[in-house]
């Protein structure tokens, strides 16, 4: 197990490498700087020098060709410093820590959620293949996930919001949040983030529900099943006990590959209800040019991806005792 980690981290550090070379030249590559675009925004009545304007070039390293400053923002990450803000000059890894709490405020119970109600959904689905009750969940099932989540968002921004006001619009808290109770400031909460948490539900749930199904559906006609229900074993057993743990494998590589969602939000969702998470900051860091920014949110997204595979990978030996990394 050790030589396998260490191969696997080995490879993941090449990886990384690989990923943030091209997705540094990829932002360096695109229209505009931080400068220019900072500049538009200025009064056009001020105007900067180009004296002035070659020294912001030189302090924020954009006087360098990018694989120059590539090297630079690598050096500096193996200092453990990911590097400050140009837009809003503070440290990326701040930022970072703010925004993280709103979006795990809506992707984590999001993500439970969806996994408690289509595990059950999905054994009930197998259980009843073929009837109407079956049929009519499972149509009602393609539909949402057919139906985009920023559909869905404005369709429920109108009815609950504007029509029925019973939940806020949008931003995360209300205006008089600070001088709320402490059972008042979780229910504000509660009410901001019910709307987002059904868009981020939704969709995860019809698929992961289907994607059980039809995991189940091939394990059931195994001959063991079969001679489990010879030997008089009860339904519920055969199906929880022998049939959905040999479906544990696909299930734990769809739950590591989730593991990135739970951090990096929904740009779309996210600007939608005003919520200040991380797909909102990786918006606004695109959209300035905000290249330490990005580059920070670009690397942690990926590190998170490569933990999800290698977490998946090693909970393959708990889940069917024939993996083994020895």
């Amino acid at each position: 197990m050790f030589s396998y980690l260490v191969r696997r981290l080995l490879i993941g550090a090449v990886t990384l490498t690989l990923i943030t070379f091209f997705v540094y030249g990829l932002i360096r590559s695109m229209p505009g700087t931080p400068l220019t675009t900072a500049l538009a925004e200025l009064d056009p009545s001020k105007s900067v020098s180009q004296a002035d304007y070659e020294r912001m070039k030189r302090i924020y390293g954009l006087d360098k060709p990018w694989y120059q400053a590539y090297f630079v923002w690598l050096g500096n990450l193996a200092r453990g410093d990911l590097g400050t803000s140009i837009a809003r000059k503070q440290p990326v890894t701040r930022l970072i820590g703010e925004r993280i709490r709103a979006t795990l405020l809506l992707t984590v119970p999001s993500l439970i959620l969806a996994y408690l109600l289509s595990i059950p959904m999905g054994l009930w689905a197998t259980a009843k293949s073929g009837t109407i009750p079956e049929r009519t969940v499972s149509t009602l099932l393609y539909m949402l996930y057919a139906l985009p989540s920023f559909v869905a968002a404005l369709y429920l921004q109108l009815l609950f919001a504007v029509k029925l006001e019973w939940l806020p619009l949008m931003d995360i808290t209300s205006p008089d949040y600070a001088q709320m109770s402490v059972f008042g400031k979780a229910w504000d909460l509660l009410l901001h983030a019910l709307m987002p948490m059904i868009c981020f539900t939704y969709a995860s749930l019809a698929y992961e529900t289907r994607f059980i199904k039809s995991n189940m559906e091939e394990v059931i006609r195994q001959d063991y099943i079969r001679t489990a229900r010879a030997k008089g074993v009860g339904p519920v057993r055969v199906l929880v006990h022998h049939a959905f743990r040999n479906t544990l494998i696909p299930l734990v590589t769809l739950i590591g590959l989730t593991l990135p969602a739970l951090l990096s939000g929904a740009v779309i969702l996210e600007r939608i209800f005003s919520w200040p998470g991380m797909g909102s900051l990786f918006f606004e860091s695109l959209r300035e040019r905000d290249y330490p920014t990005i580059m920070g949110l670009t690397l942690m997204f990926s590190v998170l991806t490569l933990l999800g595979q290698l977490l998946a990978d090693i909970l393959y030996a708990f889940v069917d005792p024939r993996v083994t990394y020895s």
